[in-house]
């Protein structure tokens, strides 16, 4: 399962939700405003460090470019729209909004 999660995780609780919900080698996709949650030494940090012991998570990179992000989290992956599309052909979606 892909799940997607494009609100800011400081101004909606999507984040929260999805993780709680996820299963182990579920996939994350931080897009939009959900790319805040990649920022490395933020109080979600912590959330997004933990699910990587057992999950990818990746950042959409035009979002993370967007909003001047220039640290993500160690281990997880910043992929482009082509990569987008294939983590959509390669799994079901959930969307967390």
């Amino acid at each position: 399962m892909l799940h997607t999660v494009n609100k800011s995780p400081f101004q909606n609780g999507a984040l929260e939700s999805c993780l709680r919900f996820i299963n182990e080698g579920d996939v994350i996709l931080l897009i939009e405003d959900g790319v805040f949650g990649a920022r490395t030494g933020t109080a979600k940090a912590a959330l997004i460090e933990n699910v990587l012991k057992t999950n990818k998570v990746y950042a959409l990179s035009a979002d993370v470019q967007a909003r001047g992000i220039t640290s993500v989290i160690d281990g997880i992956e910043v992929t482009d729209y082509a990569g987008f599309v294939d983590l959509v052909e390669q799994h079901s979606v959930h969307s967390w909004l």
